[in-house]
């Protein structure tokens, strides 16, 4: 199982690579139910892993001049205080055992996996429905940046990051597009310096609260940052919208299936 783990660990990147979103969210399922970590210890271990892959990605935008770092910042700021103090207070304050309905437990480690799910399921929608074309988009940002609606995003982007331990591109891209009147191109790079700095800072936050396997964790990030490398030299030979849209079909029935797993079966 070890062994298809870090072949996962490759696979998150290559996606990546291709796609410019979604892989990262498997990174979670993967440490579960291939490495075997318990759901607390893999929302930790993916923060760095999605920071670390994420700003590989970002460095390959920036260096296109891709990346708004004066839209990171105001969409940053409220994101990163509250990834922060979401994995330094409320994640430890939630208690193991949390309540009993009939006969069915519900745990730190179930609400932590279907809150996941959840956030799986949502982010295959955004992957698998057409996008807007550019002029519906363009109607949309005529109005310039929208400060209050980008710093209330940012906020619900922090405290999904860290609870679950994902990125939220499905959350920061619409929103840089929508509120700040980025473009797609501008507003994936910028979402992807968004989500590394979001997830680092966020793991910095557990530094001093688990036992680091560092060993573990670099191997497994330099596996996923290599796919990167592969995805993107195979994105000019592979349609990335179809393959953009089976990958969100895919991400649907894992969510479901962690969904029906955690609730039936624990």
């Amino acid at each position: 199982m070890e062994i298809l783990g870090y072949i996962a660990a490759l696979l998150i990147g290559l996606s990546l690579g291709l796609t410019g979103s979604g892989g990262s969210i498997l990174t979670v399922p993967i440490l579960v139910y291939l490495m075997r970590l318990s759901p607390v210890m893999s929302t930790s271990y993916s923060l760095f892993i999605v920071g670390t892959t994420s700003l590989v990605g970002s460095f390959k935008f920036y260096r296109k001049q891709l990346v708004s770092f004066k839209t990171a910042l105001i969409f940053g700021a409220p994101s990163l205080t509250t990834v922060f103090l979401t994995r330094t207070f409320l994640v430890p304050a939630i208690p193991a055992h949390i309540l009993n309905i009939g006969g069915f437990e519900i745990t730190k480690d179930i609400l932590l996996m279907v809150l996941f799910a959840i956030l799986m399921v949502m982010a295959s929608f955004s992957m698998i429905r057409k996008p807007k074309i550019k002029s519906e988009i363009e109607d949309d940002t005529e109005q310039g940046i929208q400060y209050v609606a980008v710093m209330v995003q940012g906020t619900l982007v922090g405290l999904v990051s860290g609870l679950v331990g994902a990125g939220g591109g499905f959350l920061i891209i619409p929103a840089l597009v929508l509120f700040t009147g980025l473009d797609m191109k501008l507003a994936v790079g910028t979402s992807l310096f968004i989500i590394a700095t979001n997830s680092l800072i966020g793991f910095v936050g557990d530094i001093f609260q688990y036992n680091i396997d560092w060993i573990f964790l670099v191997t497994f990030s330099a596996l996923s940052v290599a796919g990167i490398y592969i995805g993107t030299a195979l994105s000019s030979k592979i349609d990335g919208n179809k393959l953009k849209k089976g990958f969100g079909w895919f991400i649907l029935a894992m969510g479901l299936y962690i969904l029906s797993r955690e609730i039936f079966l624990s």
